[in-house]
């Protein structure tokens, strides 16, 4: 088994910042990734990443959306989830411990400046979803129930504290 990541605390589990971006027309950007070495196993995924050293979530939310868009003009809103999760990928297991910040964009061109290796091989693109799309998609999304937690976001703002989400096991 490879080494863990330097974002890696020593109980095994890695601390993630992921961001919620919507445009100005409500639809969110989601990246379409897969297996190194499988395409066809695939999903759609919220950027985001481990956090890197003494960063805050709010600096590692910021610089993974740069690094895998290069969207870098947004306006960071509030944390609105948090899960635990667990999947396999790239011959290992990752446990992580996620926090999902809401953020405005009018920029919606992407451009992945800063992809590690690992993701140049597995992260084959992104796209901007509405709520109707991401309802109607037969594609795997994560967080498993996207469509409804993002209806409920736009409907009615960000909660006052982040919901916890259900503990997703892959």
């Amino acid at each position: 088994m490879p080494a863990e990541p330097a974002d890696t605390p020593g109980d095994g589990v890695r601390t993630v910042a992921r961001v919620v971006l919507l445009d100005p027309d409500d639809r969110i950007l989601l990246l379409h990734g897969h297996e190194p070495d499988d395409t066809s196993d695939d999903w759609w995924f919220t950027p985001g990443g481990g956090v890197e050293g003494d960063e805050t979530l709010e600096e590692a939310a910021r610089r993974e959306l740069r690094e895998e868009t290069g969207i870098t003009e947004i306006e960071l809103g509030p944390l609105v989830w948090r899960r635990r999760c667990s999947f396999p990928f790239a011959g290992r297991r990752w446990d992580q411990d996620e926090s999902y910040f809401l953020a405005r964009t009018a920029q919606t061109a992407t451009e992945p400046a800063g992809l590690t290796e690992l993701e140049r091989r597995s992260v084959a693109g992104a796209r901007w979803w509405t709520c109707r799309e991401l309802t109607r998609a037969h594609e795997t999304v994560y967080p498993t129930r996207l469509a409804e937690m993002l209806t409920r976001l736009l409907d009615d703002g960000p909660p006052a504290t982040p919901e916890i989400l259900e503990t997703e096991i892959v």
